[in-house]
């Protein structure tokens, strides 16, 4: 019996392969990580469940699910396509992580499209927790269930741009202190729990056109009023999804 013979076959695996590998890689990294997990799962879980059973906040009339619901998810996008992801790839920065992988086979829009598959996935598994206990406190949902996803995608573009921006500008500590500042003042007047009509006039129209404002208000829309189409919501979050991308395509540092 002859020996077989086996030629070498050097260079790098097929670039869908290798995409979805490092989106594995990053998914695993996300969920073992006890800040993203308080971030992403526990606080989402916690505000819908107290402001659910317990009357602190007035969410006007019908069951206070029902309007929070939209906004908790709302809030799940955030913190992972931005608050998350942001901190995670900031440091990553700091320790040379980003220099090291681009330098690698993978070309850099692969790792930026393998973070953006790994938030995609982990903001499926926060939207199939945060569905099921809405429906155990009694959430009665509406709506087109192409308008939620539209929402969902163009929300999570927009703070993925806008985490990445600050991700590949700021300094890893002030990207540190900087997402989560944002994260609370978001979560305070973005409409997620308190109704925008709470705030004076002035303001209303101000917060209305944040991001974090957009997805809440259009989701509760579709999904507690039963909107076919919120366009006006759709429009301010692709406005966002094109400056948050095109600038971090732009200013991203590397090193």
């Amino acid at each position: 019996m002859s020996a077989g013979t086996y030629t070498p076959r050097p260079g790098a695996a097929p670039l869908p392969r290798m995409i979805a590998t490092q989106a594995a890689l990053e998914t695993k990294m996300l969920l073992r990580n006890g800040e993203q997990l308080l971030l992403t799962v526990v606080i989402p879980t916690l505000l819908l469940v107290l402001f659910s059973s317990v009357d602190i906040v007035d969410t006007g009339s019908g069951k206070a699910v029902d309007f929070l619901a939209p906004g908790i998810l709302a809030l799940a996008v955030m913190s992972t396509a931005f608050t998350g992801q942001a901190i995670a790839t900031g440091f990553e920065r700091r320790y040379g992580v980003l220099k090291r992988l681009g330098a690698s086979p993978l070309p850099r829009w692969g790792l930026m499209a393998a973070k953006t598959l790994s938030v995609l996935v982990t903001e499926i598994l926060q939207v199939v927790l945060l569905t099921v206990i809405a429906f155990a406190l009694g959430w009665s949902p509406h709506g087109n269930p192409f308008a939620v996803l539209l929402l969902l995608v163009l929300g999570t573009a927009a703070f993925s741009g806008l985490g990445l921006l600050m991700a590949g500008t700021l300094k890893a500590e002030a990207t540190l202190a900087a997402a989560n500042l944002v994260f609370l003042l978001l979560l305070v007047g973005g409409g997620v729990i308190v109704p925008l009509d709470k705030f004076p006039e002035a303001a209303q129209s101000v917060l209305g056109l944040l991001p974090i404002s957009a997805l809440s208000d259009g989701l509760r829309d579709v999904l507690q009023h039963g909107a076919p189409m919120p366009w006006g919501d759709l429009g301010i979050l692709g406005v966002w999804a094109v400056l948050g991308l095109g600038a971090a395509g732009r200013f991203f540092r590397w090193e």
